[in-house]
């Protein structure tokens, strides 16, 4: 039984740990004013959503259909626009797994630090 228990609290806390830890080595930023041709901007917000903010050029795929859709995502560095912190830890640390390289993230009404401001986002 006491097997049973620490498997129990070991899987909540890896439950845990994939949503509400933040991820480390990625920057808060804005959508960089000059994008290279390889960086491919990344939007996992739900369509309702993102639509309204679609003045730049990235690939809209909701958080719930990233893992259906990622064969078409280029392999390149990609810059995450996600509309809380849950849809961007999760987006990361899955396209992290898939071996995408992630240098950078926008969430909506974010207070850190920005770097490389546009006006509206």
């Amino acid at each position: 039984m006491l097997i049973f228990n620490i498997m129990i609290v070991t899987a909540l806390l890896i439950l845990l740990y994939r949503r509400y830890i933040p991820v480390c080595g990625v920057q808060c930023m804005n959508v960089p004013a000059t994008l290279n041709d390889d960086v491919i901007i990344i939007d996992v917000r739900d369509y309702n959503q993102s639509y309204k903010d679609s003045n730049h050029k990235s690939i809209h795929i909701p958080i719930a259909y990233l893992k259906r859709y990622v064969k078409e995502i280029p392999n390149t560095k990609l810059h995450v626009i996600a509309a809380d912190p849950l849809e961007k830890n999760m987006s990361i640390r899955f396209l992290r797994k898939q071996g995408y390289q992630i240098i950078g993230y926008t969430l909506m009404n974010c207070d850190c630090k920005k770097i490389n401001l546009i006006p509206g986002l």
